[in-house]
Parts: structure tokens; C-alpha cells; sequence
């Protein structure tokens, strides 16, 4: 009681309603104007409609004087940091934490440094899964506060214990009786009668097991780097070449042969999406699941039918995440897993195909208006989405330093990265239908690749992107 009392004091100093309005009206507007665009009424709506809901969550978590209850249910301070709650890693490790080390790094720090704390403090001596004011929920699938730990550690923007963080991951992924790590561990894919997502589970942990070899091979600890890209590639165990689909394996190492079905959300080994969307899901090695998929020519077919085919509403009729709204063709976009496809054609010899996608998703998906946002915001990640890819690019692999190129849908912007240095993205002859890229130029110099690098953009400087009708040949 006398901590609340403590925190009205030290927050609202004075009961002028006026002056509280004003004053929380000035923190958005700095917050707001870490990014300062220029395009049309409906663009500047979405995009700082966008920036609102990116910057809401995760939420500050202790009194104004340091002290919170963690996780063990014990009174702790925080010491250095500022204690953040509601990770929502299934969602935001995609895109909103990345997002965060660009505009926002001291505070995405503090959370990554709130996570270890709830390591520190947890009985099962793992980092959060999906925790909410010292709770762990347990929600969701994979350990992905792995990769918002080592997304920051690649990017420099690691003022904490890096070591200690590591060990953090190494523990949460090697907690045999989670979610079938063991399973993932001995065979290399969790079997269809163990698990109820036996497949996306396999996914998600390989992507995360690559983000830990990322952050041990930038630690010189090669031991563990070994180890773990060898995990990294367990995605192919599940992927079966006959079904052209990620496909659920049982114990004896045969495929399911009855009740698949690629477009079914439920009973399918995969947790919300189905085998069409989960199939993509390699974002750590995009070429690699190209070349198991047949090659570039058939992957681009794959895509193509992803976004032309017209799913019933029969598929996704008992699945609460995924409503017809969020859906363009059997593509997903209301629900996260989908979030990198459109700039999987990067990978192909149709990169051109990825700007006219991001093009076409981006007004369908947001709007300004009451029901404009194709899905539930899931505490930032559908908006940091639309943020990216308004910008022109995007983090297909958090861990990595490198941005896929998209197709900027606005007319300019300016990021203030702090300390007088500002990363500006022009935009020539841009129009609705001028979606694709004729040249990129950084800092005056050609960008003769798809990626642009974080390093790139934290030195500060400028991009310019020359928009045209037709494509590259």
C-alpha cells in the first residue's frame, strides 16, 4: 500500500488534469517522432496508428522506487534496469524486438535484462515463455526470449552479462521435459504421438537452437555453436518430400499417412496454422528449405499458389486466431507464422515478386478505419509488421543482422537513432502502382543486394529507393 501511495505521488505530482494530459501527451509525441514519415492522410494514420500499438507493450512492472514481486513470489529490486512484464515472444520476437533495437535499444536491453532476472527467479530455471506480472503462462511454443536475447547480442546492443545470457539459453533449450525438448534433442524431431504440435514445435525450436549458435559464435564459444547448428537444421527431419510439406513423423520414423490435410489448422501436428503457411517456416535458412522444396522454380509456384488459392471457411471456422479478415488467399497474416513469406521470394530469382506482395498485403491488412487491422495486434507485432514493411524492409531472422528489402510504401522517413544520428529513407517517383524497385542507393553508392545490414543503419546515413511500374527481368 505504501509503494502505490509512493508511486501516485511520484507519477502525478499535481491533480490538474490539464497538465497530466499535456504531459502524457508530449511523452507520445517524442516517443512518435522516433520515426517521422511523409505520405497521405491514410498512410500517416496507419503507420502512426502502427507506432501506438508497437509502443504500448511489453509494460513496465515495479513501483517507482524499483521494487516489484517476482516470479518466486519474493520482493526484489531492480537494480540498473527498469523491470518489464507482458512478453508475448510467440509474436514479438518476429518483428516489435527488432524494431525496438533500432528506436528503442536501451529499453528492449531492460527487457531482455527483465527476462533473466525471471530466469533467476524461476523454479524451472528457464527464461519466459509467455509471462505476464510474474506469471508464467506457458502459452505458445518454442522458447523465443532466445531470439530477442540474441538478436540484440549480434547487434551490438548487449549491456548485460552476454555469457551469463548465453548460459541462460543453452538451459531454457535443453529442458528436456518442456514441450518435448528431449524428444527434439534425441531424434531430432518431436514424433506425431507425443506432441499435439509435434511439427511447428520442431520449426520453432530449430529456428531457435540457429539463434543460439549465432550468439555462441560471436562468444567464441565454438563448442556450443557445433552443437547447436546442428540442431538448427532439424526442420528437415519433418519435411517430406513426397507431401511437397512439413508433415507430421511418427516415433517409427514414418509420415503420418491418414487425416492430413495441408490446409486444416486443427489436429495437424501444428499449433495455430496448417502445413501450407508452417512449411515456410525456416527462417534461419531460407535456401536451404528452397533446394529441399525442389529448387527455385517450383518454390516460386509454391508461393504463388500461397497467395491465388481461395481458402474455405471451413479450415479456419474453429481456430480463434485466424479469421477471414487476416486472410489473403490461404496466406495468414492475421496470425504471425506467416510474417516473413512475402520476402521469401528474396530468395529466388523473382525478388520482385516480394515488393509486389508487401505492396498488396500492406492495404489490405491495414486500414483507417474502426476494423482496419486484419488480425489481433498481439501486443505489437502485427503493427511492428507494418512498420517495417512500410519502411521497405524487413527482420525475416532476428539473430541476424541483415533486413530483407520490401517495397516502401511511404513517401520518405527519417529515423532519429539518438545521439544526433538519423537513418533517412527517400523515396523516388513512389505512386500505387510504382511498387517495384528500379535501384537502390546507399549513402550515394549502389546497394547491389536485397539485404540492407543494422550495422547500415545505426551508422546513420540514408537510403534511396527509385520506384517504377515495371519489374527486373
Amino acid at each position: 500500500m505504501a509503494g502505490a501511495l509512493a508511486n501516485l505521488h511520484a507519477e502525478t505530482k499535481t491533480w490538474d488534469f490539464d497538465k497530466v494530459k499535456k504531459a502524457g501527451q508530449q511523452q507520445w509525441e517524442k516517443e512518435l517522432h522516433k520515426i517521422v514519415i511523409a505520405g497521405d492522410r491514410d498512410t500517416k494514420i496507419n503507420f502512426y496508428t502502427s507506432m501506438y500499438h508497437a509502443l504500448i507493450n511489453p509494460t513496465i512492472y515495479m513501483d517507482a522506487d524499483g521494487w516489484y514481486k517476482g516470479l518466486d513470489q519474493n520482493i526484489h529490486k531492480a537494480e540498473g534496469f527498469t523491470n518489464y512484464t507482458t512478453f508475448s515472444l510467440w509474436d514479438t520476437h518476429r518483428a516489435l524486438h527488432p524494431l525496438f533495437n533500432i528506436i528503442e535499444p536501451k529499453r528492449n536491453a531492460d527487457m531482455i535484462k527483465s527476462m533473466l532476472a525471471h530466469y533467476d527467479q524461476s523454479p524451472e530455471h528457464m527464461l519466459p515463455i509467455w509471462s505476464n506480472s510474474a506469471n508464467e503462462n506457458w502459452c505458445m511454443s518454442g522458447y523465443h526470449s532466445v531470439s530477442v536475447i540474441a538478436d540484440a547480442v549480434i547487434k551490438g546492443n548487449a549491456p548485460f552479462d552476454v555469457n551469463k545470457a548465453l548460459d541462460a539459453c543453452i538451459a531454457t533449450a535443453t529442458h528436456r521435459d518442456y514441450q518435448s525438448i528431449g524428444l527434439f534433442m534425441d531424434r531430432g524431431y518431436i514424433p506425431d504421438e507425443k506432441d499435439g504440435n509435434s511439427v511447428s514445435s520442431t520449426l520453432e525450436y530449430a529456428y531457435d537452437d540457429w539463434c543460439i549458435a549465432q550468439m555462441a559464435k560471436k562468444l567464441h564459444r565454438m563448442g556450443v555453436y557445433n552443437r547447436f547448428i546442428k540442431y538448427a537444421q532439424n526442420w528437415k527431419n519433418v519435411y517430406d518430400p513426397a507431401s511437397g510439406f512439413m508433415h507430421p513423423k511418427e516415433a517409427n520414423g514414418t509420415w503420418r499417412k491418414t487425416r492430413f490435410d495441408p490446409f486444416t489448422t486443427i489436429d495437424m501436428g501444428f499449433i495455430e496454422g496448417n502445413a501450407w503457411n508452417y512449411t515456410l517456416y525456416v527462417p534461419h535458412d531460407p535456401a536451404g528449405l528452397i533446394k529441399a522444396m525442389g529448387g527455385n522454380k517450383r518454390f516460386v509456384v509454391y508461393m504463388d499458389s500461397l497467395f491465388s488459392y481461395d481458402l474455405p471457411d471451413k479450415y479456419f471456422a474453429e481456430t480463434e486466431d485466424i479469421t477471414k479478415d487476416g486472410i489473403i488467399g490461404n496466406y495468414v497474416h492475421g496470425n504471425e507464422p506467416s510474417h516473413h513469406d512475402a520476402y521469401l521470394y528474396n530468395w529466388t530469382d523473382k525478388p520482385w515478386k516480394t515488393q509486389e506482395k508487401v505492396r498488396m498485403i500492406l492495404p489490405k491488412m491495414y486500414k483507417p478505419t474502426p476494423d482496419g487491422l486484419g488480425g489481433n495486434d498481439d501486443t505489437g507485432q502485427m503493427s511492428a509488421w507494418y512498420i517495417f514493411s512500410a519502411l521497405g524492409f524487413y527482420p525475416v531472422a532476428p539473430g541476424s543482422d541483415q533486413y530483407a528489402i520490401g517495397s516502401p510504401a511511404v513517401n520518405g522517413a527519417v529515423i532519429n537513432l539518438g545521439g544526433g544520428k538519423t537513418f533517412t529513407i527517400n523515396v523516388k517517383n513512389q505512386g500505387d502502382k510504382n511498387v517495384y524497385i528500379q535501384k537502390i542507393l546507399l549513402n550515394g553508392k549502389p546497394l547491389n543486394t536485397l539485404f540492407l545490414s543494422h550495422a547500415a543503419i545505426m551508422r546513420g546515413g540514408e537510403v534511396t529507393f527509385f520506384m517504377g511500374e515495371q519489374h527486373w527481368k
